[in-house]
């Protein structure tokens, strides 16, 4: 009979400091300690080696330490939203095996190029910061499904993004969008392409292909 998964919720106590006692659970896999008072985070997370999904959500951290880049079991969710967040640790990279990554509701203007190298993100959420580009390496995401990037001062799309095969769905709503890259008619198995309340993008003549192909396309 399989061992019941070690889980440790700490969900919405008011802690300003996480208790020196977590840092000692070696066998956690799930830790969440959403919705405190954190601002920030000690090197301890790093002695979780076997952590596989780790929810910050909802405090107010303006850093994350180096150090989580040691969690390389961490395979099924990375919450970090609605933090204070302008950047990721380059050690964020080493988290090859994550499938999704939330990082929206904070103050982000670009993201960093070791974003590019989480090859089994299967969902990135970046809604409601302030990024202006993405990484040209963008499309090193090559297994990325959903892309969630409602709310953001983007202009366009890097020219990388023809290579997530996979993608499904692309949300833009509430970017000041100028232009898109015309590989986005490549992707073979995109399903939802949303442009609501994005104002100044002129006509694009490939986006009636992938709505005959099937494809919604929102606007």
């Amino acid at each position: 009979m399989a061992q019941p998964e070690a889980e440790l919720n700490l969900w919405k106590r008011q802690l300003s400091v996480v208790p020196d006692s977590v840092w000692q659970e070696a066998d956690l896999e799930t830790l969440i300690l959403a919705d405190n008072r954190l601002s920030s985070l000690p090197v301890g997370i790093g002695r979780l080696k076997t952590l596989r999904t780790l929810d910050l959500g909802h405090n107010q951290l303006t850093e994350i330490p180096d150090e989580i880049g040691g969690l390389d079991q961490l395979d099924r969710f990375l919450y970090l939203h609605d933090n204070r967040l302008t950047t990721l640790p380059l050690t964020l990279g080493r988290l090859t095996r994550l499938r999704y990554l939330n990082i929206s509701e904070n103050a982000f203007t670009t993201l960093p190029e070791a974003l590019s190298s989480l090859t089994g993100l299967v969902e990135l959420r970046a809604s409601d910061n302030q990024l202006q580009d993405l990484p040209s390496s963008f499309g090193g995401l090559s297994r990325l499904r959903e892309l969630h990037l409602r709310n953001n001062r983007l202009s366009t799309l890097p020219v990388s993004i023809g290579q997530m095969r996979e993608l499904r769905q692309i949300d833009l709503r509430g970017n000041p969008l100028t232009d898109l890259p015309d590989v986005l008619a490549d992707l073979p198995k995109l399903e939802k392409l949303d442009l609501r309340w994005v104002k100044g993008l002129p006509a694009l003549p490939w986006v009636a292909g992938l709505e005959a192909r099937g494809c919604l396309v929102y606007r």
